[in-house]
């Protein structure tokens, strides 16, 4: 972005607003609703019991462990669904902290600000993906409770931080939706024989979640260098932080869950995040943040240390959304 390039009423880089604009025409007219675009009393939509289809897929870590595998398909019928409707719980429990993050920061925001209108695109589109989430974890009719007992509590004020933060905030964003997006993405490119429920919702969180990360990124290459030489580089320390902490709140399940199915320490050690194999899904889940750091200037000989310090450094995307290969099947 150059100094010389016009900007609107709002003071919005005239390359910024035609982005926001593209982004708020797909959310007029490439959107969802998940009460039209999924039948949810399709045959094969029906939850009954001893459903393979519920089975954890290889492509998520604990259905690919041994200890899951060896298991009576009852039990693994009974965990894949809890595992399961949980994601969609903390998804759904993430996205109401978006939510109330977003309305905080619109509030600030002056007329004529192309931010304003895809921002709110986006929030409407984030409530759609609730109802989706709850109506998901409803039919399942597993009772999971999605974060854990101090995300539980401690979420009700995270959105409070988009106003006097607004860059600490939406790297939060990008720490959450990231990993939730690399996961449904893994899903879908799968061939495993999953639910259709869970395959109808995660195929719209996916085609609208493009737009928010979209947005979440050039809103962080908007407003990073406005914070100057010191706070880019607090920021440069800041980044990888949230992406480690929101890492384990997103991915990991609680401890009810743990405690559900009496399964071992060393099984949830495994996954999170002691094998290499289990490092590995970690890091792979940040390359796109990564390449974002790197364009940002905020990696520095300091963030780097950190970074790997944190278990998820390595190498950045080569460009958005790259695929990872597929895993290797844990060692027992």
């Amino acid at each position: 972005m150059t100094t010389t390039e016009s900007r609107n009423a709002a003071g919005e880089s005239e390359t910024y607003v035609e982005m926001l604009e593209r982004l708020s025409d797909g959310s007029i007219h490439r959107s969802f609703d998940p009460y039209v675009d999924i039948d949810w009393d399709a045959p094969e939509f029906q939850v009954v019991d001893n459903d393979p289809r519920w089975i954890l897929p290889e492509i998520d870590p604990l259905g690919r462990h041994p200890w899951y595998k060896a298991l009576p398909v009852d039990q693994q019928i009974k965990i894949g669904m809890y595992r399961q409707a949980n994601v969609a719980k903390v998804g759904l429990l993430f996205e109401q902290i978006l939510i109330r993050g977003f309305m905080t920061y619109l509030s600030t925001l002056p007329n004529n600000s192309a931010e304003f209108k895809y921002a709110t695109h986006e929030v409407i589109e984030e409530c759609n993906h609730t109802l989706m989430f709850q109506e998901l974890v409803n039919r399942s009719g597993a009772d999971v409770p999605g974060f854990g007992p101090i995300m539980r509590l401690a979420a009700p004020f995270l959105g409070v931080a988009a106003w006097p933060f607004p860059s600490i905030f939406f790297m939060g964003v990008l720490a959450g939706e990231e990993p939730i997006d690399h996961i449904q993405k893994s899903y879908l490119r799968s061939d495993g024989d999953y639910h259709p429920i869970v395959k109808g919702v995660m195929r719209i969180h996916v085609a609208e979640e493009a737009r928010h990360i979209s947005f979440a990124h050039e809103f962080l290459r908007q407003h990073v260098p406005e914070n100057g030489p010191i706070g880019k580089f607090a920021l440069s320390l800041v980044y990888p932080v949230i992406m480690r902490i929101l890492a384990d709140v997103i991915v990991v399940p609680p401890a009810e869950f743990w405690a559900e199915f009496d399964i071992p320490k060393s099984v949830k050690k495994d996954l999170f995040w002691e094998l290499p194999e289990s490092k590995k899904t970690l890091s792979g889940y940040f390359g796109d943040v990564r390449l974002l750091a790197d364009e940002l200037g905020l990696m520095n000989p300091v963030s780097k240390v950190l970074w790997k310090v944190l278990k998820i450094g390595g190498r950045p995307s080569r460009f958005r959304s790259e695929p990872e290969r597929t895993p290797l099947a844990l060692v027992s």
